[in-house]
């Protein structure tokens, strides 16, 4: 099967429908194409069930469609999951589900970018053509576990957080949660809370802000410099907290909203996590040494027994296994090459969405800029 059109995007998650939302608003021909057999796959299968969005709704909502008056300042997990269905619905996004994408080529004599995609139902290799080619895979396309030696033997439970739903089947078990960005630390929590033996390991210095003090500095960014915000957060943020470094969290040296704007690394936003490490509720290792059996070895030379690991590592890019002619646009780890704001178009009639390491909001601005860039050129064409 071959198919026509404008513009073709390779993924449904937030960052795909909200730029083909866009398009439709401009009435430009798009097709979605989407591995999963839904949209926003990550959120509807793969959210552990106590999620919230992390920032304020007014910071988090898609374009076109701000957030009832009546949702809550900070969304949960099934009402932001309705939100993307109203969404999905008002602005006609009808992806195509179970197409995984094996190829993405440009076609230089005809001007025209040519992708491959299997379709996974009926085992038919399909072929779509389009002037515009839309990565929307974004930085979360597949769930990275680190190399850790003797982790191929190990006689417990090992899975990434994309896996973990809630606690419930962890009660009175050890669990050992690896990483400390936000789904780690509220992983622990929640684990903690429903009755898990849980500890977790903190390999690098973190900042650990309130939700209301990241709301805070958000706010004030659009007012005063980045570097007073930061004083002054760090600063409640102490007083809040106290020293942490006794309990084995670590403050970086760069201030938090720096340490976004240069690596895209978020602070970690408090869910009550701090309180349980306070406690010895929660206990903090250092890295994994390595395993045997069931024992964990520590670069600090402890050794303990547990049942389960839960590895909020992160996740990576994979567009770099399908898009063949990428023109510079991506680096070797899949990410643009360009910081933000530069980083959303290449050549080429090329494009990516949800790559800026800015959540929801930074995929509402790409959006918008990528629909109103291939706009240009479509009427630039008539």
């Amino acid at each position: 099967m071959k198919q026509e059109t404008v513009v073709v995007i390779v993924g449904a998650g937030p960052a795909g429908i909200a730029t083909s939302a866009c398009l439709n608003q401009l009435s430009i021909p798009n097709i979605v194409l989407e591995r999963e057999d839904c949209y926003a796959s990550l959120w509807q299968k793969k959210a552990y069930d106590r999620l919230k969005l992390h920032l304020a709704k007014n910071f988090c909502q898609l374009p076109h469609m701000p957030f009832p008056l009546s949702a809550p300042t900070f969304v949960p997990k099934d009402m932001f999951v309705q939100y993307l269905q109203n969404y999905v619905y008002q602005f006609n996004v009808d992806p195509l589900y179970q197409r995984s994408v094996e190829s993405a080529c440009y076609d230089r004599i005809a001007h025209k970018w040519v992708i491959t995609a299997k379709n996974t139902v009926l085992g038919l290799v399909e072929e779509y053509v389009c002037e515009c080619l839309v990565v929307a895979t974004g930085e979360n396309s597949e769930g990275f576990i680190p190399d850790v030696y003797g982790l191929d033997a190990f006689n417990g439970l090992a899975i990434h957080s994309s896996d973990y739903e809630n606690g419930k089947k962890f009660i009175d078990k050890e669990v050992l949660v690896v990483g400390a960005g936000n789904s780690g630390m509220e992983i622990a929590y929640d684990l903690c809370n429903w009755g898990a033996q849980t500890s977790i390991v903190i390999r690098s210095p973190v900042h650990v802000l309130s939700k209301e003090l990241v709301q805070l500095g958000m706010h004030l960014l659009k007012y005063v410099p980045r570097s007073f915000v930061d004083k002054m957060v760090l600063m409640l943020s102490k007083l809040l907290y106290g020293d942490l470094g006794g309990y084995g969290i670590k403050r970086p040296f760069k201030g938090p909203f720096l340490i976004k704007q240069e690596t895209g690394r978020s602070p970690v936003i408090d869910v009550g996590t701090v309180s349980k490490i306070k406690t010895r509720d929660i206990h903090v290792l250092t890295d994994i040494k390595d395993i045997n059996g069931d024992q964990i070895k520590f670069t600090n030379g402890k050794e303990r027994r547990f049942d389960a690991i839960v590895f909020a590592t992160g996740f990576r890019s994979t567009v770099r296994k399908w898009l063949k002619d990428d023109g510079g646009l991506f680096n070797e780890k899949g990410m643009p090459k360009h910081r933000s704001p530069n980083h959303w178009k290449g050549e080429d009639g090329l494009y990516c969405v949800g790559f800026a390491s800015a959540g929801l909001f930074g995929i509402s601005n790409d959006a918008k800029n990528i629909a109103n860039d291939i706009s240009q050129i479509v009427h630039g064409m008539m």
